[in-house]
């Protein structure tokens, strides 16, 4: 019996309380070690998503970019012979105050690139006014067009609404001009009237820049380099076309601290990547065979606007990631000296409408 006892005393005996306080410790320490390493690693971790998150961001724009570029340009209908489709792209590059510390950029740090297309569900049109005659867009603030059929009047008016804008070019391409629109269209006289800014002569005003097209949000078509493809008069052979273009800008209002990429068509605004701190458009012509930045405003800039002159577009965009803490923080980058890491991307387009015709 007593032999029996020992035996299940001895079976039952487990860690001393000594032995289980050391056990303790020991993963304690262990323990706290990993949760430190983890900390540790944690800041880099996010930086490494946050950058990663840019990347993706700014090749997803690079994508629809590339799409939209491809198609500058596109004013051709079936069936209908327009010669000369005289713009493709205007690049207009920023007026004011760029970046001020820490890290805070405002809208003169960034291009603004537009691409000029036809809007494809409004047929173009015949200019001409009641009786027969030309439309002078300098002296009239009304523009009249015939339809074409089997489009009828009442048909084209309800395709045009308030601050649409339309190209005028002649049926040989050599001159044109844009209005936009401040009133629906209407029928009057079995015609289409169109209320418009006045435009200007082919003397843009002040700075080279046409107050009309600029000031009524219009697409930077006319100016001062320009001067000898502006027209202010169309007639029943030329043509009217709606415009339906696509806006590229940085977008340093909303939220400054936040300059987004943003694509603005017919009215609509979408966000294509978030902290964008560089956005520069070029474009190569023929006239002096490189990349020019300058503004398309200023007299003698070698592409003038002219789509013709154009061979491809080079687009740069730069992003930053969140600000850097944890364990890096105190960084400061080369680029702006903030306390962020930078992605740049750079690509080169060939839009195809206009190198068909080379």
């Amino acid at each position: 019996m007593k032999n029996s006892s020992k035996q299940l005393r001895t079976q039952a005996s487990g860690f001393s309380l000594m032995e289980l306080m050391v056990a303790m410790a020991v993963f304690l320490v262990v323990g706290g070690a990993a949760v430190a390493l983890f900390r540790r690693h944690v800041p880099l971790f996010s930086q490494q998503q946050s950058q990663t998150a840019v990347n993706v961001a700014m090749r997803n724009a690079a994508a629809q970019l590339q799409i939209d570029l491809a198609n500058a340009g596109s004013g051709y209908y079936p069936g209908i012979n327009i010669p000369a489709w005289p713009i493709g792209v205007t690049i207009v590059n920023p007026v004011g105050n760029c970046f001020t510390a820490p890290s805070t950029y405002g809208s003169g740090c960034f291009d603004t690139l537009n691409i000029i297309s036809a809007d494809r569900n409004t047929p173009p049109a015949n200019p001409t006014i009641v009786g027969g005659g030309c439309n002078d867009l300098s002296a009239s603030a009304s523009l009249y067009l015939q339809p074409i059929a089997p489009t009828t009047a009442a048909q084209l008016a309800a395709l045009y609404n308030t601050g649409d804008e339309v190209l005028l070019v002649n049926s040989s391409g050599t001159q044109m001009t844009t209005a936009v629109l401040t009133a629906p269209g209407v029928v009057s006289g079995g015609l289409v009237q169109l209320t418009h800014t006045l435009v200007s002569t082919n003397a843009p005003g002040p700075g080279g820049v046409d107050p009309i097209d600029i000031a009524a949000g219009g697409l930077n078509i006319a100016n001062a380099a320009d001067a000898a493809k502006l027209g202010t008069q169309f007639c029943i052979t030329d043509w009217a076309i709606k415009l339906s273009a696509i806006k590229y800008s940085v977008d340093t209002v909303t939220n400054p601290a936040d300059p987004s990429l943003v694509r603005t068509q017919n009215g609509v605004t979408n966000v294509l990547a978030d902290q964008i701190i560089g956005f520069k458009v070029g474009a190569w012509n023929t006239v002096n065979s490189q990349y020019d930045y300058v503004t398309a405003n200023t007299v003698g800039t070698p592409y003038n606007s002219d789509w013709s002159t154009i061979q491809s577009v080079r687009l740069s965009m730069i992003g930053r990631t969140n600000p850097v803490t944890g364990a890096m923080a105190g960084f400061t980058n080369t680029f702006d000296n903030g306390p962020y890491k930078v992605e740049g991307l750079s690509i080169v387009v060939n839009p195809r409408n206009l190198s068909m015709n080379n």
